[in-house]
């Protein structure tokens, strides 16, 4: 009988071990998921201006500055006269990022506000995407069209974050960017003012959601 007891015991032990291999596995597999879910799966979209192609730049010069990622900017020369918003083709800077579907981004940018000169305070873009829905799944702010969110930077001369709002928005969250789907997007950023310029553009699903970033440049 003790012959006997001793093989079972042998014949379950591996039974025993891919069970609590089994369990062990579910168990990470739960929280992996759980993680994920926390800390969401949308990356941040960012782009460094001193990063764009020559041909992704129309009417735009590309500025000289230290304290910018690559050490440049990218601008428009200020002859102090006016720009008209979309569906006019003033200068403007455009380009492709990969996005995700169904969820809400903020947009920032980080604006180099320029000298005044006679109409032009330096201070302003309008950005358009495409493939870009509001909360009710309307298409809204399509390169070339009339709607448009608003980067209005402040007065004073030099750096800020400024984020991209929808004019007469009676809350932050309807200047929130959603797309139809996953994938590669574009992105048309179009001068609102001469002398304005830019060294980073900024698409957060998370952690500049509802706040601009604290620093002066967010890593990759």
């Amino acid at each position: 009988m003790e012959r006997n007891t001793n093989l079972i015991t042998k014949s379950r032990a591996p039974m025993v071990v891919g069970l609590v291999a089994v369990v062990l596995s579910a168990w990470a597999g739960v929280a992996h998921t759980q993680d994920k879910k926390s800390n969401g799966t949308a990356p941040e979209v960012i782009i460094y201006a001193s990063e764009l192609p020559e041909s992704a730049l129309y009417e735009f010069d590309v500025w000289k500055d230290p304290a910018s990622p690559g050490g440049t900017l990218t601008g428009t020369p200020n002859t102090g006269g006016n720009l008209d918003p979309p569906p006019e083709n003033d200068p403007h800077v455009k380009f492709t990022v990969q996005v995700q579907g169904g969820i809400p981004y903020r947009c920032w940018i980080h604006m180099k506000v320029g000298a005044p000169k006679g109409v032009s305070n330096a201070n302003k873009f309008w950005v358009q995407f495409s493939g870009a829905v509001n909360k009710a799944n309307k298409d809204v702010f399509a390169p070339r069209s009339a709607s448009y969110l608003t980067a209005q930077g402040p007065t004073k001369q030099g750096w800020a974050w400024v984020s991209c709002d929808l004019e007469g928005a009676k809350s932050p969250s309807e200047s929130l960017i959603y797309f139809k789907t996953s994938g590669e997007v574009t992105v048309r950023m179009q001068a609102g003012m001469e002398g304005v310029g830019f060294d980073q553009f900024l698409l957060s699903p998370a952690k500049f959601l509802e706040k601009p970033p604290s620093e002066a440049i967010v890593k990759k």
